[in-house]
């Protein structure tokens, strides 16, 4: 970090280069309870002063509303961000809370179409494949996708929790320049099979979640005690009943590290998602999701944080004793097919 600046890593072997570590603007408009929309844009131009250029939405964030919000900073400062979206997550104009997976080419075009209209903008620097719909082959939405980038809709393409031979698949169609996967101290299974094929692939890790929902920051305990009846943590099994009563006592170790170096316990959670990066050879990117200036200034600092052998030794055991799956339904997870 120079100039109180994070450093930069490159998405991929031809895709942008970022700051090390991105921003997660999911929650400015949707999942985790009423947020303030002038303390988010505040937090948007802190973030890019301080070298945080990945910015990360989605179509389904909010059904559209995060991409709508997020759209006059982008334009405000269009050479200064690389702006991520997503698309595969339909949503029954009936059913609010529902979510249909569509992978089809000609939901894709509609999907790009619609958020380049959002965004107001041209051309989105990073599209992601959100879902992956096993009855559509891979191939046959890549090949869409790679479709965008000739049409000069879309420059880089990614992928989010997909299994390795998913990406082996994809990649032989068109380079993908980031796999976007919860990765964490608490959610670990990328690393026994996605993470190799994105070290050989040449494709970098965006980790989503590198706090585990905050959980590991120890903002809250229990998500039905803590939470509001809106945040979608409260249906997530790891954060309620005697699941978050266990995986609480999980944040000692957490907690010992980070009193060494002067550190919060979502800065030595960060750090170790940071180092991920030399641990196993790729780019690693987090995009960690805040809506409070500070914070984010304080998920920056992480980045200059080393942590010893003995240390990420004492932090190891930590995803092995987890309590309770990442999601309800894990087959919308890659380890759910791995």
């Amino acid at each position: 970090m120079t100039d109180g600046r994070i450093a930069t890593a490159r998405l991929g072997a031809t895709g942008p280069e970022v700051g090390v570590q991105g921003l997660g603007c999911m929650g400015m408009s949707f999942a985790y309870g009423p947020a303030d929309a002038k303390e988010s844009r505040a937090t948007l131009e802190r973030a890019l002063e301080l070298g945080v250029t990945l910015f990360d939405t989605a179509d389904a964030y909010g059904r559209g509303e995060n991409e709508k919000f997020l759209s006059p900073f982008f334009r405000a400062n269009r050479d200064a961000v690389v702006i991520a979206t997503k698309f595969a997550l339909s949503i029954p104009p009936d059913e609010p809370t529902r979510r249909i997976i569509r992978n089809d080419p000609p939901y894709i075009r509609q999907a790009v179409e619609a958020s380049l209209k959002r965004l107001d903008v041209d051309v989105i620097d990073l599209y992601y494949m959100h879902r992956r719909d096993v009855n559509v082959p891979i191939e046959e939405t890549v090949g869409t996708m790679a479709d965008l980038v000739r049409e000069g809709k879309v420059k880089h393409l990614g992928l989010s929790e997909v299994t390795a031979g998913e990406l082996r698949a994809a990649q032989a169609v068109h380079p993908i320049a980031a796999v976007q996967s919860e990765w964490s101290l608490f959610s670990r299974d990328i690393e026994a099979n996605v993470v190799p094929a994105a070290r050989e692939l040449g494709v970098a890790l965006v980790p989503y979640s590198p706090l585990g929902r905050g959980f590991l920051t120890g903002s809250f305990t229990n998500a039905d005690k803590d939470l509001t009846a809106d945040d979608v943590r409260r249906q997530q099994p790891r954060f309620t009943g005697e699941n978050a009563a266990a995986n609480v006592a999980l944040l000692e170790p957490v907690r010992t590290v980070a009193e060494a170096h002067g550190a919060s316990l979502g800065q030595i959670a960060l750090a170790w998602v940071q180092q991920q990066a030399s641990v196993h050879g790729l780019p690693v990117v987090p995009i960690p999701g805040t809506r409070k200036p500070t914070r984010v200034a304080e998920n920056a600092r992480a980045a200059t944080i080393e942590l010893t052998k003995d240390e990420l030794a004492l932090l190891e055991p930590i995803a092995g004793q987890v309590a309770g799956d990442r999601y309800a339904d894990m087959t919308f997870a890659s380890a759910g097919r791995e």
